[in-house]
């Protein structure tokens, strides 16, 4: 097995082919789990071997003491004397990648490819208690949802990718096969979501794959810039876009003089050429989708999956129309809602069937690594994957996700509460970027951490607070004494 432990980048992905070539397992590692996932990743995989980019060399070396297993690392940059000192002195050969790759030229070995049932993959999840899930993913797997992808997307060798989710999401290592396998191109954002726009702009990709929060953002950004203009600026939009609504009903994506006049600049910030977008992770209100496919002139996807089903479960065409679903179940994939009586979800229900979403089928991982008993609670002596998720069917033969099996509980007055659900309330506010719900049987009440989205915090303050009521972190830092007072 081989780790890998870097941002997204041309040698990320260099490095998976790698692996395949060879039938190497791969291990993707990232610190967004805990300060603990990683050790315990190398451990219970037994890692010999972790290829990593420079900057995270010294959380690397902090491992090794933890895991016996680590033999060999591999850093992408060129590796200075000090680390390779360091490095001997924890006991490990480093490398870095061209000397890797000098020594492969000099001692060439035929290639070992993978059969459909060796192991392509071991993706950690991270669960809601104890240590990260390994789910399992053979390369059948991974070769079916290349082939579902493009059978849903019909992307071609024009298709230009922003590739900046996480490559350790296997959604975002199977979009970026995909490309391969179409000769299409795929840049690599900067490293940093700050800047991601800059990116955008360089790139002008015409495949976007996001996450809620960033189209809400987006939508909250151009709503709000054109309430602030107002007057002629806040007619003329609105019209542009009641029209564009309606020749979208048509079949329109397109309108030749409102994207002149008015949408032109709106498509410039995703950098002017998106013709794709695709969400998923969480639910996207009906709402922000259909103003994010009417203002951009484009295609709006919203797919439904997790880890263990290969990143997809369900998705639209390219013809659905939009609304409040995720699509429809993948070819090829079993997909039926179980009941849930204690939560009051029953295929009887009126007027639209409701149930747990369980599937089964070529794309559904084989089980947790090493962890049989979480395998036999996930998956049925039937072979049906439960997800936890709460599904209705709606009368097109899309589906939608309503609820959360696995995220409610009592609290001590015995009032049944679903977490999740306030979370995603909350999270529709402006003012928020990120919210935690947290409560327990033993309270009778919830409490939560919310964190606010910076700039419009800032446009709140500016409005009613008088200047310098509040001190931001970076002032706090800089502010004389700060350290001898507190």
């Amino acid at each position: 097995m081989v780790g890998i432990f870097s941002k997204n980048r041309a040698e990320w992905c260099l490095s998976s082919h790698a692996c395949d070539r060879m039938t190497y397992t791969l291990v993707p590692l990232y610190d967004t789990l805990g300060a603990d996932a990683v050790p315990y990743i190398v451990n219970h995989t037994e890692l010999t071997t972790i290829i990593y980019a420079s900057e995270l060399f010294n959380v690397v070396l902090e491992c090794v003491d933890a895991c016996p297993t680590l033999k060999y690392i591999v850093q992408y940059e060129d590796v200075t004397e000090a680390q390779r000192r360091m490095a001997a002195e924890k006991g490990l050969e480093l490398k870095s990648l061209a000397e890797l790759e000098a020594l492969g030229k000099s001692h060439p070995l035929p290639a070992d490819p993978p059969t459909p049932e060796d192991i392509a993959t071991i993706c950690y999840t991270s669960g809601t208690t104890g240590n990260p899930k390994g789910v399992v993913l053979k390369h059948r797997n991974m070769a079916i949802i290349g082939s579902m992808l493009q059978e849903l997307g019909k992307f071609h060798s024009d298709t230009v990718h922003m590739s900046y989710l996480p490559l350790p999401h296997v959604f975002e290592r199977a979009i970026m096969s995909l490309i391969v396998y179409l000769g299409a191109a795929a840049g690599f954002y900067q490293g940093d979501v700050l800047t991601l726009m800059d990116d955008m702009v360089a790139l002008q990709p015409t495949l976007f794959i996001s996450v809620p929060r960033l189209y809400n953002r987006v939508y909250d950004k151009i709503t709000q810039g054109v309430a602030v203009a107002g007057g002629l600026k806040k007619m003329m939009f609105d019209q542009a876009y009641a029209a564009k609504k309606a020749a979208r009903a048509e079949g329109y994506k397109t309108h030749a003089l409102w994207d002149a006049l008015v949408f032109s600049k709106v498509r410039q910030v995703l950098g002017g050429r998106i013709d794709t977008m695709i969400s998923g992770s969480a639910p996207l209100s009906a709402e922000v989708k259909e103003f994010m496919a009417v203002a951009f002139g484009c295609d709006f996807l919203e797919g439904y999956g997790l880890s263990e089903t290969g990143a997809v479960v369900s998705a639209p065409l390219r013809h659905t129309p939009l609304g409040a679903h995720v699509g429809m179940p993948l070819p090829n994939l079993l997909v039926r809602l179980e009941d849930v009586p204690e939560m009051g979800y029953t295929s009887n229900d009126k007027p639209r069937p409701r149930g747990e979403i369980i599937c089964k089928g070529p794309n559904v991982f084989s089980g947790y690594y090493k962890e049989p008993e979480k395998t036999a609670e996930a998956i049925d002596q039937d072979g049906w994957f439960h997800t936890g998720d709460i599904g209705c069917w709606n009368a097109d033969g899309t589906l939608s996700i309503i609820d959360r099996k696995k995220n409610i509980f009592k609290l001590s007055q015995g009032e049944y509460i679903a977490a999740e659900k306030i979370e995603n309330i909350y999270a529709k506010s402006k003012y928020v970027a990120q919210i935690f719900v947290y409560g327990d049987s033993y309270q009778s009440m919830l409490v939560a951490v919310a964190v606010p989205d910076p700039e419009v915090a800032e446009a709140w303050e500016r409005a009613r607070v008088f200047p310098g009521r509040i001190l931001r972190r970076q002032s706090l830092s800089t502010t004389p004494n700060f350290k001898e007072k507190y």
